[in-house]
């Protein structure tokens, strides 16, 4: 009896002191809640991808989670969404999207999905400089205005990249051609990843693409960049001058991304998927990546969101007119 009872001693003792160790620690140190997934719309490579892995560990913090982030590209991101919006609205499953989101409904005859309406948009984060590079074995033009000059002595005889069709790069490129009186043929790819693979293999001269996707093929010179398609000059290159700044006056498109999930998520899920977001790119690490990547952080309410969506469907099938990109 006295062994027993000397062994139920020891045992609640023991069991006291680690109630007592892990009650001093912080919730996060515990245990997680859980797993949330992020599913990308996009092939790894992208501007998206970077900015959604650099974050993902703060947002695991935040979360009290563990978090997954799943590339699902393919028709240009249209299935990625798809899954999204068919996942449950419990806040554990979401997205970081690129503004292509907002392009589809345009240059798109049908989706599976409403947007927004089968979305929840939770914030829109910032933006990300999107540049002009050519592979410089294949063009010679160092410079924008050099570059418009060579298009327009050879109509047609440059082909230029994208991540798909009707894409923010496809339709910054064509806004491109268009201001600049030139045309290009256009050679769409299933990702960003492929698209700069071949950009640097020669197997395609020239297209748009987020600055933190191709910074490292800059620096060693596999790609050469003409310019900035942002308003202003970006202090992650800020020798690159803007094409304003080159002979488009006023000529700017910018890419920005945001955080949604599907329909019907519940106010109490999209303030804790908000404060994660906000807490997570307020983090010193983010917050440093983000600048060495180029990214400008202005994050907005859940409700900005929902009418910034509305105005940039309004925004982009009036470009898309103004190309005349037919529906595909």
């Amino acid at each position: 009896m006295e062994q027993r009872n000397l062994h139920l001693t020891r045992r609640t003792c023991l069991g006291a002191a680690l109630a007592a160790a892990f009650g001093a620690l912080p919730l996060a140190a515990t245990a997680q809640s859980g797993t949330v997934k992020f599913i990308l719309p996009n092939a790894t490579g992208s501007g998206v991808d970077a900015i959604t892995r650099s974050a993902a560990p703060a947002l695991g913090r935040a979360l009290n989670a563990s978090v997954v982030v799943e590339n699902q590209p393919g028709a240009g991101g249209v299935l990625g969404l798809q899954s999204l919006a068919r996942s449950a609205p419990d806040g554990n499953t979401l997205s970081v999207v690129s503004n292509n989101v907002v392009i589809f409904p345009s240059v798109l005859k049908s989706l599976p999905f409403d947007m927004p309406g089968d979305f929840t948009p939770i914030a829109v984060v910032g933006s990300t400089p999107m540049v002009l590079v050519v592979n410089p074995t294949k063009v010679p033009a160092t410079n924008s205005r050099e570059f418009i000059a060579l298009l327009k002595s050879k109509p047609g005889a440059y082909n230029f990249a994208s991540g798909g069709n009707g894409t923010i790069l496809h339709l910054a490129t064509e806004l491109y051609l268009e201001a600049a009186g030139a045309t290009a043929k256009h050679i769409p790819y299933k990702g960003v990843g492929p698209m700069v693979t071949d950009l640097i293999g020669g197997q395609v001269d020239f297209g748009t693409v987020a600055l933190p996707s191709v910074q490292q093929h800059i620096k060693s010179g596999a790609l050469r960049v003409l310019g900035v398609l942002a308003p202003q000059r970006t202090p992650a290159a800020a020798d690159v001058p803007t094409m304003a700044e080159q002979g488009l006056p006023n000529f700017s498109v910018e890419a920005w991304f945001a955080v949604i999930g599907p329909k019907g998520m519940s106010a109490a899920a999209v303030k804790k998927a908000h404060d994660a977001v906000v807490a997570a790119f307020n983090d010193p690490v983010v917050k440093e990546t983000m600048a060495k990547q180029g990214n400008t952080i202005n994050i907005g309410t859940p409700e900005q969101a929902q009418a910034a969506f509305r105005s940039e469907l309004a925004k982009y099938a009036a470009l898309v007119k103004k190309v005349g990109l037919e529906p595909q």
